[in-house]
């Protein structure tokens, strides 16, 4: 299957809020160079509908086009397309050997929806039918069984059909870095795998920044370490899915890049003082909410989490209400220099990851300076106070101790302009 091949039109099914069978919501169609959206009508005479975000897509009758931005699909569609590695994934199925150098651009966006699996994040899916649902799921696989997989994709090496259909579960999750889903005793979890290329324990990592976050009082997703084949598994447990007596309720969620009118062309404009301003307008219990982003923003800082882009903030969406979920993908990255980075814009134009570039945008958080150095020296102290517990807990070998402590956690760089660092060693 190549870009020439190709589908006229996608079926958005939707997860209605307590709901554990979706319903067709509209109709995803290429017009030329457009694309199209229209909610069914059987969906608009439906009582409990919902619109997939307001914001962009209404609830109303008649044809719907993205006019702003760079891409055509809208941001609440895009959310539950497969990033990075899901399209890895699906080159790999698709085109098996060619899949490690095909360009990601070779297939047509519809096919890559089709194409994925529909256990996604959020509560939509993708389908042929307006009529007929069959859920693209995959039996459950062993975690040796999914990181082979992963590790043959990675070398570009074609996959067994019974690897590949497992895999191809998880091609619908977010992210670059190899990762599957699996359930386990009721519980969803999403696998983290380590990939050839890393230069450290990164797996290890994110498990110790995921703990310590949550020692600091935020509010974090579950997650545990597991060991398969000698190699070390992050297993985080999902937040978007409700066990019910008849299966699963999925929650709707929307990424901090759609909820900010931005995508995946222009990221680099998204930022913090922009993102505190919607959750003061539309955010439920918008005061804790804005502390509570405040504090992940820290605890990005003093753990050396660089990569905290649009897509790694999210919030569910309901229909009337917006809510933060739980942080994820906090893990730290390794930097060449001193310096560093945020993803996000912090305060102004500043994304340098300094503590005092909190402080200057502590009042966008309903915070003043006082209540920000507490959220900030609290953490500071906890991180000190539990890193041999958690690097214990997590079996952390001394090199990579090491490695952590002196260039990713309480960084220097971190401090500079705030106050004299307290190094985790005690010389």
């Amino acid at each position: 299957m190549t870009s020439k091949d190709s589908f006229s039109s996608v079926f958005i099914w939707i997860w209605l809020p307590d709901e554990t069978q979706p319903v067709v919501a509209g109709k995803l169609s290429k017009s030329d160079n457009r694309i199209l959206f229209t909610y069914g009508q059987n969906y608009l005479d439906n009582p409990k509908a919902i619109a997939i975000y307001d914001e962009e897509l209404p609830l109303k009758s008649g044809i719907q086009e993205k006019i702003f931005g760079t891409e055509a699909i809208p941001g609440c569609i895009r959310d539950a397309t497969p990033d990075a590695w899901g399209r890895r994934v699906i080159l790999n199925k698709l085109l098996g050997t060619k899949g490690k150098t095909a360009d990601p651009g070779d297939l047509d966006e519809f096919i890559y929806m089709i194409e994925s699996g529909s256990d996604r994040i959020g509560g939509l899916d993708f389908q042929k039918s307006p009529t007929i649902y069959k859920p693209r799921l995959a039996d459950q696989a062993s975690l040796e069984e999914l990181l082979l997989s992963s590790e043959r994709i990675e070398k570009g090496m074609p996959l067994t059909p019974e690897l590949a259909q497992a895999i191809n579960h998880g091609t619908s999750i977010g992210g670059a870095r190899p990762k599957a889903l699996i359930t386990s005793n009721h519980t969803k979890f999403i696998a983290k795998f380590s990939s050839s290329t890393d230069q450290y324990n990164i797996i290890k990592a994110e498990f110790i920044a995921m703990r310590l976050a949550r020692l600091c009082g935020l509010n974090v997703a579950n997650v545990r370490l597991t060991n398969t084949s000698g190699k070390d598994v992050l297993l985080v447990e999902r937040f978007d899915r409700t066990p019910k007596n008849d299966g699963w309720a999925r929650k709707l969620m929307l990424s901090a890049l759609t909820l900010l009118d931005l995508d995946e062309m222009t990221p680099h404009y998204a930022s913090y003082e922009d993102l505190a301003e919607l959750i003061r307008r539309r955010f439920t219990n918008p005061k804790a909410t804005l502390h509570e982003m405040f504090g992940r923003i820290v605890f990005n800082i003093l753990c050396g989490n660089t990569d905290d882009h649009a897509r790694n903030h999210a919030a569910f969406w309901d229909g009337k209400h917006l809510i933060l979920t739980p942080a994820y993908d906090i893990c730290p990255q390794m930097r060449q220099g001193g310096e560093a980075s945020q993803a996000m814009i912090i305060a102004g134009n500043d994304r340098s990851s300094r503590l005092i570039t909190c402080l200057t945008s502590a009042k966008n958080f309903m915070l003043d300076e006082t209540e920000a150095r507490k959220i900030i020296n609290t953490q500071v102290s906890i991180i000190k106070e539990n890193w041999d517990l958690v690097c214990n807990e997590a079996t952390l070998s001394p090199i990579d101790n090491a490695l952590l402590r002196d260039r990713l956690f309480l960084n220097a760089y971190a401090f500079e302009g705030y106050e004299e660092r307290s190094p985790l060693s005690p010389n």
